[in-house]
């Protein structure tokens, strides 16, 4: 029995959070776990660790990096938690979770791994304080300054078959609360959860290819997000954007698609100080411009992004079309870049394509 088959059997993973988008979707009860509310009061370094009483979690980081000859590389390292119950214990009993990925993408490739593990006996877990996300031997550890915020620096490590890499984060912003203070609605219904990122680090390190290693420079975004809430069963997927505006501002927005009515959609609009502005539903507008075969399916890779309140109309294009997580929920994520009223670099997930 394979690793996946056997992960899903022993620990009924359909109700482990899909992605980063599908926060949940394969399960429909959230019976005894806390559940996110209006206006939260973050507590760091505290909220940086994990939040057993919440069914579903993850820390999410994306990099678009550059080599010293110019070539542009793409970089993801995520850590999922799901509870099966609303309960911390320690040992074998426990009824928490893990899953990683780790991806990497040049224009010719795209590498992923993925583990699983669960939680009681040391293989996986995070702490805040000091601040530790692992596992197996993939690490994001703090090397932030005593009197810092727990994650302004960090190492970063992973491996998979023909790849690695071992970065170093150092943020040059603050902490940025998505949606309402850290309250990020999912639909008209209200579902929601507990969201900020950290989208200001700049990042040096080396990537391990089979032709090499490569040093590499760039720029991060981490996000971290936990709920209890399923989406809407009618919700199908999700189209997820982080841009890197060459004029200093960043922008994260979604879409949600949904199957019997109109998407919906939310962003932030960053400064370059990083104050937020939220943007309601219906502000971030998509639209395809392209469609590529993937895998044995068509997925979107061109897309124009607009917020016509900011004046942003770009068009964004992949490194690599073929960026496919093969993993045991498959989705798209991969680096893309975008020209129009504005230029720069980001990324892009998308889920509910299979």
């Amino acid at each position: 029995m394979n690793a996946r088959l056997l992960f899903a059997t022993l620990f009924l993973f359909p109700t482990v959070a899909l992605a980063q988008g599908f926060a949940g979707l394969g399960s429909t009860t959230t019976d005894g776990f806390a559940q996110p509310a209006p206006d939260p009061e973050f507590d760091f370094p505290t909220d940086h660790g994990a939040h057993p009483d919440y069914r579903i979690e993850w820390w999410y980081l994306t990099a678009n990096l550059t080599g010293p000859d110019g070539q542009d590389y793409g970089l993801q390292w995520t850590l999922f938690r799901s509870a099966l119950e609303p309960r911390q214990t320690d040992g074998w009993d426990s009824p928490q979770i893990w899953m990683g990925h780790a991806g990497l993408t040049t224009p010719e490739r795209h590498y992923v791994s993925e583990r699983f593990a669960r939680d009681g006996n040391g293989q996986a877990g995070v702490t805040a304080d000091p601040f530790l996300a692992w596992i197996d031997d993939w690490e994001m550890r703090s090397t932030a300054a005593p009197g810092t915020d727990a994650i302004s620096a960090a190492r970063l490590t992973a491996s998979g078959l023909d790849f690695a890499y071992a970065l170093d984060l150092t943020a040059q912003g603050p902490l940025v609360p998505q949606g309402q203070g850290g309250f990020s609605v999912k639909s008209e219904s209200g579902q929601a959860s507990y969201y900020y990122s950290q989208p200001f680090y700049t990042v040096t390190g080396t990537l391990t290819l089979p032709e090499g290693m490569v040093a590499v420079t760039g720029t991060a975004w981490l996000d971290r997000e936990w709920s209890s809430q399923p989406l809407e069963g009618t919700q199908t997927g999700w189209d997820w954007f982080s841009l890197h505006l060459d004029t200093g501002e960043k922008v994260m927005g979604f879409r949600l698609r949904d199957e019997s009515g109109p998407d919906f959609t939310a962003a932030t609009w960053i400064s370059p100080d990083g104050n937020p502005t939220p943007l309601p539903n219906g502000a971030f507008q998509v639209t395809e411009r392209a469609r590529t075969p993937v895998a044995g399916r068509e997925v979107p890779t061109e897309w124009r992004v607009q917020v016509p309140s900011r004046g942003l109309d770009i068009t964004t294009r992949p490194l690599n079309a073929q960026s496919w997580m093969e993993t045991l929920f498959p989705y798209w994520e991969g680096p893309i870049f975008f020209e129009g009223s504005h230029t720069g670099r980001g990324y892009l997930e998308m889920t509910g394509y299979d």
